[in-house]
Order: structure tokens, then C-alpha cells, then sequence
């Protein structure tokens, strides 16, 4: 949360000189217009999946993944007044550890690719304030793996689902300030050792963004 405050803080400073060239209010956007923002995006999983042995056993341990905190852009575009179809590109990289007792080893770490797809419903079409619902789908795709200690560890890319909340709170002209919170769910299969540990990771993230966007 820290983190996202300061970056609403920087993005509002970085916006100030554009937002000094024009004195023309926001109106809220309508039928083929594109909003694109750009956002600071944290992805927290919160995930604690039991590793259990090849034959099904009890290892003892669980999967924990972390938080990652990235850049992201979205892309808006009108299809009615109401409702509107965005996509998310971006990238985050998660540490992977296996944990239980006294052990709490770090196991994998992995760049994540999760394009998501919503349509969005926008009940207001006028004033400063524009809140949306949403729903999609979207992909996990795992690259850039770097095993740690000893350990190797394959994970499977997949496509899951995704519900979507937010606004956009109008400042001047074509910009925004944007706060948008999705809940993503998505379960990948994790093999250790090829195949010796195994897990069914339901990762189900929260994607927390807060960034400026600007109406086209």
C-alpha cells in the first residue's frame, strides 16, 4: 500500500506540467473513445498451496509466492456511453518458496505474463467521477525462470478468470486519475524435481493499480 501512495504521489507530479496546459474540464468518455493509462501495479497472491510427495504424500511444506510491484499499462475502449472492453499488458516477477516447520527455502523465481481481458459496464456518463464493474478472462504465461538452491521447478501457463473494479476520477482536459482493483483466478500445476514434489497452486491474485490516464 506504501508503495502505491507513493506512486500516486509521483504520478500526479509527473502529470502537473501537462495538466497546467489546458484549463478545458473532463467529461466523461462516450462511445469510441480510448482511454489509456498508465499505472503502478502491485500483484499480491497471498497463495500457501501444500506440496505433497509424487505418490500423493504429505511433504510437510507449502508453496508460498510474493508480492511484485511493476508498471502497467491499460488500454480502454468505448464500445457504448455504458460499457467498454480494456486490456492490461505487463509484467511481474515472483519469488517462489517452499515453507513448513523450520524450513523456508527459496525455490524458483519466475517472470509472469498476465494479459487480461475485461468488459467493463460505466453507469455514469456525466460528471468528473466514472466507476466501473468488469469481468474477463486472462493468461499466465511463466518465462524467465531461474531455479534456486538446488531445486527445479516447472510451472504450467494456463488461462483463468478475472471480476474488476475502479474509477476514474476526472483532473483537466483528457486526463484521470485511475484506481482499479482486480481479483484474478487462476490455478497452474508446480512439479519439483521433475516430478519427485508436486503442487496444485491456486495463485488467485489481488492487482491492485493506481496510475493517470489520458482520453482519446
Amino acid at each position: 500500500m506504501r508503495t502505491l501512495l507513493l506512486a500516486a504521489a509521483t504520478t500526479a507530479a509527473l502529470a502537473s506540467p501537462a495538466l497546467a496546459q489546458t484549463d478545458a474540464q473532463w467529461t466523461t468518455p462516450r462511445a469510441g473513445d480510448w482511454l489509456v493509462s498508465g499505472r503502478v501495479t502491485n500483484v499480491s497472491s497471498g497463495t500457501e498451496a501444500a506440496i505433497t510427495t509424487a505418490a500423493g504424500a504429505s511433504s510437510g511444506l507449502h508453496v508460498d509466492v510474493g508480492d511484485s510491484t511493476m508498471p502497467t499499462l491499460g488500454f480502454t475502449y468505448f464500445l457504448t456511453d455504458h460499457w467498454a472492453v480494456e486490456g492490461i499488458l505487463g509484467t511481474t516477477r515472483h519469488e517462489i518458496r517452499a515453507q513448513g516447520g523450520s524450513t523456508d527455502v527459496a525455490v524458483h523465481e519466475t517472470w509472469v505474463l498476465p494479459p487480461v481481458v475485461t468488459v467493463q459496464y460505466r453507469p455514469l456518463t456525466e460528471g468528473r467521477f466514472s466507476p466501473y464493474v468488469g469481468a474477463g478472462i486472462n493468461a499466465m504465461i511463466f518465462y524467465g525462470g531461474d531455479d534456486r538452491n538446488g531445486f527445479k521447478v516447472d510451472l504450467d501457463d494456463g488461462l483463468g478468470y478475472a471480476a474488476q473494479i475502479g474509477a476514474d476520477i476526472g483532473l483537466k482536459g483528457p486526463w484521470s486519475l485511475n484506481l482499479d482493483v482486480k481479483k484474478v483466478w487462476f490455478s497452474t500445476d508446480a512439479s519439483v524435481n521433475d516430478g519427485a514434489l508436486k503442487s496444485d497452486v491456486d495463485l488467485d491474485p489481488w492487482v491492485v493499480s493506481v496510475g493517470l490516464a489520458r482520453k482519446f
